[in-house]
């Protein structure tokens, strides 16, 4: 039997943990390291997080049950899942327990060998743009720009709401809601039909500060408000106001892209992320800002998301590991897989 045969008999596994819950798939591991899925399973509760970082046993305790339910399924219940991809919010700084406690875990329950660790930006690179050389802007409340020439990897913002997150649903939000009450006060700069939509979203603007500020999910109620601002923005009576706040949030995505695109032509940039669902008066100006920053970068639509890119990483392990770059934090894979027997090699 060949190795590129004995590795496609092997079952592997792909986790991605976010704020929205847990969500894993079952695969093969097909020739060249392209995985054959065989199912998914999902739970809305997400992973807990203290004050020691991404809680390892929740995590566990909530994937083990769905690998041995898709095992189940696929008639292999009583075979191992060789390898494993957890990709995970806030694996960068917050997952030194993960690091520490999940490939003994795995090892001992569902005989796992090899394990890889990264950052849902990471496996988010992957299930859009695969192994290849490139960026991926991921923008939804917030956004993050993840680009690589397959030797290192270059990060751009994500550092939230009050910091950054330049041009996310946030930051759009936020600028919708001022241009609002610009209108409100009478000050230059306001959209009446922004404050007309802040009205029918929140109610009467004056009581708007004390319904958001004591939010802990102040980001994710300004992004609410981003749609309203691309149905102001929009059509033959479009709202100036609105126009020029996604023209401006397009080119703050376009400026992060550019600083993580590696060098040369033929780059390509994926766009992913609940954001660019709300079409064309941001798509528009932001094709054209990258056309401008990078002229040499191709856009193209992504393969995949963050799930697929966790299980197409874990399906690369037994056949000598993903060709993207290991990091400490982004991406680390703690060991590595004998394709002819499945066994450990480091």
């Amino acid at each position: 039997m060949t190795v590129a045969s004995a590795a496609s008999r092997l079952w592997v596994l792909g986790v991605d943990s976010g704020g929205s819950g847990l969500r894993v798939a079952l695969g093969r591991a097909g020739a060249g390291g392209v995985p054959v899925p065989h199912g998914r399973v999902s739970a809305r509760e997400p992973v807990r997080t203290g004050s020691s970082g991404i809680d390892a046993g929740h995590l566990l305790d909530m994937l083990l049950p769905a690998a041995r339910t898709l095992l189940t399924a696929a008639g292999a219940a009583d075979q191992p899942v060789v390898a494993v991809c957890v990709g995970a919010a806030g694996m960068a700084t917050l997952g030194d327990r993960v690091r520490a406690e999940l490939p003994g875990a795995l090892a001992a329950e569902l005989g796992t060998r090899g394990v890889a660790l990264a950052a849902d930006a990471v496996t988010g690179y992957a299930g859009a743009l695969g192994e290849r050389p490139g960026v991926v802007v991921a923008a939804g409340t917030g956004v993050i720009a993840l680009g690589t020439d397959l030797r290192a990897w270059r990060r751009a913002d994500g550092w939230g709401h009050l910091l950054g997150d330049c041009g996310g649903g946030a930051w759009i939000g936020r600028a919708g809601l001022e241009a609002a009450l610009r209108a409100h006060d009478g000050r230059e700069g306001g959209s009446l039909p922004l404050l007309t939509r802040a009205v029918e979203s929140f109610g009467p603007v004056a009581g708007l500060p004390g319904r958001l500020y004591p939010r802990a999910d102040r980001s994710a109620v300004l992004a609410s408000f981003a749609p309203e601002v691309a149905r102001c923005a929009a059509g033959e009576a479009a709202d100036p106001v609105a126009a020029g706040i996604l023209r401006a949030a397009a080119g703050e995505i376009a400026v992060t892209a550019a600083a993580v695109c590696p060098p040369g032509a033929g780059g390509e940039v994926a766009l992913t992320g609940g954001l660019f669902r709300i079409g064309e008066p941001l798509i528009g100006p932001l094709r054209a800002e990258l056309e401008r920053r990078l002229p040499h970068a191709v856009v193209v639509s992504a393969a995949g998301d963050p799930l697929d890119g966790a299980l197409r990483i874990a399906a690369a392990l037994p056949h000598g590991g993903p060709r993207l770059p290991s990091d400490p934090y982004l991406l680390r894979v703690a060991a590595r897989i004998d394709p002819r027997s499945g066994g450990q090699v480091g």
